[in-house]
């Protein structure tokens, strides 16, 4: 842009949030120069369970200007050379975590510069902790025998909403109940400083867990805590009432590991899987009150936008792009009610391209099936799980994430938990979404979210937890967290644990050259 000299660039980092641009950072100017390295890093915050736009636009920076602090520069001052966008996750995926995206002018057009973002994680997101808890003199809720307690431990975010992040076990029928060890990683509890709820529940079969009491704290108050050797009073609910059962910790001990992206920008893959209940239940689809009617004006139902949802998240973790799709509850075309048929009406394949691939084949599904029933999740989890298994014997670069949308109570409850039960050894998690005002009760069996494992009928319990319940409704309500957040909160951390109980390590960082530049489309701003 100069005259007499070359360009003195700077680049400026923006993130998008709610359709608005909000800067994150700014690098310095490189004076003279067509081809910048810059040194100024931006810190931006991961979150798995989000798509994180990134924009990044480039600057001239006039001369007149190069002693002014950069953070007060005025940018509409400056020559503007073009700007490139991408999502945070399309660059830790990447081998290098290096990606090459083209430049474009302001309308949009292709320019000849490219610009090249390189992420790294910062030190501390490397670092856990393991704990041990135990507990004295807990208040008893049961009249006939003793509580049977568990921990939930939950991070407390701006808005004071509690996000669960682990779980101990439940100990049966005590009142000085000793856990086995959990382990937190820095990604679950953020900072040493910020606030944490641990919650003590008396187990309930039901899903009614009745509460003993809780505290709040932090990671830092936590370790002095063990280093003291003292108690920490619990309290009633909302902190009304200081009660006479303490919590202890017999262990604290900060450690060094593998993160979540360690492993997925070593070619570690999460392959995205879907299947929707086509049960009568949903009401007739040409009916706007059916839970599966498509409505002309383009408002996606809860079933499109948990479709939606959750493969916008997951899509740029899965290389192919090819999503198995599935159906269950319905009478098929020629045929009889099928509990697991392919979405896109293929006999032999079940894979469909891409999340518009997906949405087209559920649309032209609802109008070539009848709905009946019964709801039955079984076959659609075996489905999943020989899949999962089949993978297994051709390396450990894959795991699986079945999304189940359903609008009701099954029916096969005991072959859905040994489906599941027997599913747990295999890299594969399950999401359930819940629609609509049914009761749900069963399903929150399923999610085992308070610290009781499936049990199989033959009596094996599940190796680990694996799946994740969400109803519509309620997250809807609450309207702090939306319900994709809350179905792939402890995603990473079950991958992570079946990695590691395995000992599957990611693999060494590959020395390749940087990957070829593509135009991506430039998001509507």
């Amino acid at each position: 842009m100069d005259a007499l000299s070359k360009s003195d660039p700077m680049l400026v980092v923006y993130t998008k949030m709610d359709g608005r641009l909000e800067e994150i950072g700014r690098t310095e100017v490189i004076l003279n120069s067509l081809e910048p390295l810059w040194i100024t890093k931006a810190m931006i915050n991961y979150q798995f369970e989000i798509v994180q736009p990134l924009v990044f636009r480039i600057y001239d920076v006039d001369t007149k200007y190069h002693n002014t602090p950069l953070k007060t520069l005025n940018l509409a001052q400056q020559d503007f050379l073009g700007e490139a966008f991408c999502n945070l996750s399309e660059i830790v995926t990447k081998f290098n975590h290096s990606l090459t995206l083209n430049l474009r002018n302001g309308s949009g057009h292709a320019l000849q510069g490219t610009v090249t973002v390189h992420a790294e994680e910062t030190a501390s997101s490397r670092m856990a902790v393991d704990m041990q808890f135990h507990c004295l003199n807990l208040d008893n809720k049961d009249t006939f025998s003793k509580s049977d307690p568990f921990l939930r431990v939950s991070r407390l975010s701006e808005s004071a909403v509690a996000i669960p992040i682990c779980k101990t076990e439940v100990i049966k029928n005590n009142l000085n109940p000793v856990w086995r060890p959990i382990t937190l990683t820095s990604q679950q509890y953020s900072s040493k400083d910020d606030p944490l709820l641990v919650e003590c529940f008396d187990f309930d079969a039901s899903g009614n867990h009745e509460l003993i009491g809780s505290l709040q704290t932090t990671i830092a108050q936590l370790e002095n805590l063990y280093n003291s050797k003292a108690g920490a009073n619990f309290y009633s609910h909302k902190g009304q009432k200081k009660l006479k059962g303490q919590l202890f910790l017999d262990k604290f001990q900060e450690k060094v590991q593998h993160t979540f992206l360690d492993y997925i920008s070593s070619g570690f893959e999460l392959n995205f899987m879907v299947a929707v209940d086509f049960t009568a239940s949903n009401g007739d689809p040409r009916v706007p009150q059916s839970l599966h009617y498509i409505d002309p004006s383009g408002r996606p139902n809860s079933y499109q936008q948990a479709i939606l949802g959750v493969s916008e998240v997951l899509q740029f973790y899965d290389n192919d792009r090819r999503f198995p799709a599935w159906g269950f509850g319905a009478k098929i075309p020629r045929g009889s009610v099928s509990h697991c048929f392919n979405l896109n009406a293929s006999t032999n394949d079940c894979e469909v391209v891409g999340v518009e691939g997906i949405m087209s084949a559920y649309s032209s599904t609802l109008y070539s099936v009848s709905l009946a029933g019964p709801t039955l999740f079984g076959p659609v989890i075996s489905k999943a799980a020989e899949i999962a298994s089949h993978s297994v014997q051709y390396g450990n670069n894959k795991y699986f994430v079945l999304l189940i949308i359903t609008d009701g109570v099954i029916t096969d409850q005991q072959e859905t938990k040994d489906s599941i039960v027997r599913a747990s050894d295999l890299p594969l998690s399950i999401l359930i979404v819940g629609v609509g005002n049914a009761d749900f009760t069963q399903m929150r069996i399923l999610d085992a979210d308070f610290g009781k494992r499936l049990e199989s009928s033959t009596g094996r319990v599940a190796t680990r937890d694996i799946v994740q319940f969400v109803p519509m409704r309620e997250v809807q309500a609450g309207g702090q967290v939306t319900v994709v957040q809350s179905l792939l909160e402890e995603l990473p951390g079950q991958f992570l644990e079946y990695m590691r109980t395995r000992d599957i390590k990611p693999r060494p960082p590959q020395h390749a050259s940087a990957p070829p530049a593509y135009p991506p489309p430039p998001p509507q701003l």
